[in-house]
């Protein structure tokens, strides 16, 4: 949902909420800024009966002179200094208060008189009976919370210490609600439905579980699961061997309750998908989609999404595509070249045959649109690419394996005067070293944007040591950013929310089976997507620079890591620096509401 305050002393508050995070802005063109050392935040908690100043980071140096790991502030004696802020720390579906008082004078003598602004919002409800619901992860096992909250030790290394219940909050600060979602999707399925399932993972044995007490209480199961013989000399088939273990370990029958994709042995089945049908007649009813395998590292490591549809088109639409997978379409081991052509053709035409989604983005209607892969041609990636140029004022995307070339060639010749755009990558987007000369760079001068994967491998001043998913034991390959999402005008009244199983990349177009929703017009789906990239945008980019600056010799123009003892801070908000194009995305967001406070 979207806010925005009164106007107080020349400042006005804009909000987005989502389900757990709130992402605001302050409209500051109208105040007198001179002197301003920043805002204090406090937060009103009605439900709770709570109303204190939120925490930071980053202090006076005055005031700490040699800080240490252990330091958090409040606001109320180190203020924010930035137009922009987020509360990571909200709860779904609460009504909240919050003051922002504009601080001046001196770090040792800070002048609080100011009237603050206030601003009530919303977060939206976690589990909902509307159309969408939406889950992310925490994504964020780097991190200070973490670190804070669990010593950088592994949930496994907490059970094995014999700390139990620590073991099991760790699991669950990390998943925040994505587990309890998908437990939740499959849990509703009834005496008589039909449950289908399509996965590139098969591995988490509580929801294997919650599948087999389906079948228990007479839910129909039907479940398509990659065992690719991919194998080479000196790597096992992934997911094959592990997957047929759960298979086994869980007593689930092969061929009738579990279907094995073989065909196409160097292409991966890669959906994540669930269909719930209703009754004997097996009526479309939901989809539970997104970017979630189920594993460990899915749900309580890298960064991912699962997403609940309940729309019977939507559903309809799953499970033709759940049909024709379900016959292993496709070149097998031994067909003639002849034959692998064409069989995988005819797969692609099928495909392709089940959603007619346009290939330009102003086509696509109000609503669902999904789209499915493999299919021939590059009109559909070209389409995600446009997306991402064609942004008014805003658009963002999340990609684990790199930025295809369509990307790059779109935005090259973007100026400040275009979209602001941000990418949120799983490493840092820099030249192959076997072909440097090939590599094309998106920096500011493209009003483009980026974070990468990454995390504090030494302590620096008030922040401590982290430790990686990979390190921790959660994942081995994508251990950041596993999210597949593209955004394009989030705050605009025609927000496009593009999400699912594909890398938006050739591969994930032509090859693998994919799939993924474009979803326009909905600001609540795109509400909830925008703060969690928010979030995870926001938590990376620090990092990110961190990363840089310990791989330069020389660095140059480091980020200060304390706040600032006057109002210099306020330099870096001229008019084409992206703080303040950060701001002025919120001012123009379409559909605010002021709620009373």
């Amino acid at each position: 949902m979207r806010f925005k305050s009164i106007q107080v002393g020349g400042y006005r508050i804009f909000a987005v909420t989502g389900t757990n995070s709130v992402s605001f802005a302050i409209d500051f063109t109208k105040a007198k800024t001179q002197g301003l050392l920043g805002f204090a935040v406090e937060r009103h908690d009605k439900e709770e009966d709570e109303q204190y100043f939120l925490y930071g980071f980053k202090f006076f140096r005055s005031v700490f002179a040699v800080p240490t790991p252990d330091i958090l502030v409040s606001t109320r004696d180190h203020p924010v200094q930035s137009f922009v802020y987020d509360d990571f720390t909200a709860k779904p579906g609460r009504t909240y208060t919050y003051y922002f008082y504009p601080i001046k004078g001196k770090p040792k003598n800070l002048d609080r008189s100011a009237e603050p602004i206030p601003i009530t919002i919303e977060t939206e409800p976690a589990f909902s009976k509307l159309e969408h619901d939406i889950f992310f992860n925490r994504g964020v096992a780097s991190s200070q919370a973490y670190q804070r909250r669990f010593g950088n030790r592994s949930p496994e290394q907490l059970r094995k210490a014999g700390e139990a219940q620590k073991a099991k909050d760790a699991l669950d600060w990390l998943s925040r609600d994505l587990d309890d979602a998908m437990l939740r999707f499959i849990d509703q399925a009834e005496t008589g439905d039909t449950l289908l399932g399509c996965f590139y993972e098969f591995r988490y044995e509580p929801v294997i579980e919650a599948l087999r007490a389906a079948v228990e209480r007479k839910v129909t199961l039907k479940l398509i699961v990659d065992a690719k013989e991919n194998q080479t000399s000196d790597k096992k088939a992934f997911p094959r061997e592990e997957n047929l273990q759960q298979i086994k370990q869980a007593g689930l029958k092969i061929g009738t309750q579990v279907l094995l994709r073989e065909a196409r042995k160097n292409e991966i089945q890669h959906n994540k998908f669930m269909v719930l049908l209703k009754g004997s007649s097996k009526d479309p009813s939901a989809v539970w989609t997104g970017s979630t395998n189920l594993s460990i590292g899915g749900i309580h490591g890298q960064t991912n999404v699962g997403h609940w549809i309940r729309n019977a088109d939507v559903a309809a639409k799953f499970k033709s595509y759940w049909d024709l997978l379900a016959d292993d379409p496709g070149a097998q081991i031994g067909d003639t070249p002849a034959e692998t052509r064409r069989k995988n053709n005819q797969l692609r035409q099928a495909v392709a045959a089940i959603d007619a989604s346009p290939s330009e983005w102003r086509d696509f209607p109000t609503g669902f649109t999904p789209i499915f892969s493999p299919r021939a041609g590059l009109k559909i990636l070209e389409m995600y690419a446009n997306l991402l140029d064609e942004a008014e004022s805003l658009a963002c995307i999340t990609l684990a394996f790199g930025v295809n070339k369509l990307f790059k060639e779109r935005l090259i010749d973007n100026t400040h005067r275009n979209a602001l755009t941000f990418f949120l990558l799983e490493r840092e987007d820099k030249p192959d070293k076997d072909n440097p000369d090939t590599f094309i760079r998106l920096s500011a001068q493209n009003n483009t944007y980026m974070a990468f994967g990454s995390y504090l491998k030494e302590p620096i001043h008030q922040w401590a040591k982290e430790a990686s998913a990979k390190i921790l034991g959660l994942n081995q390959h994508v251990s950041f950013i596993h999210s597949k999402f593209l955004l394009k005008d989030p705050l605009g009244d025609d927000p496009i929310v593009v999400t699912g199983s594909a890398n938006f990349s050739a591969a994930s177009t032509n090859d693998n089976d994919e799939n993924m929703v474009v979803i326009r017009g909905n600001q609540r789906v795109a509400d909830i997507y925008f703060t969690e990239f928010n979030r995870l945008f926001s938590h990376y980019y620090f990092r990110s620079v961190q990363s840089r600056l310990n791989q330069s010799d020389r660095p140059k123009n480091t980020p200060s890591l304390f706040l600032e003892e006057s109002d210099q801070w306020l330099d870096k908000y001229s008019l084409v620096s992206l703080k303040r194009k950060r701001v002025e995305v919120f001012v123009k967001m379409a559909d605010a509401q002021t709620l009373s406070v």
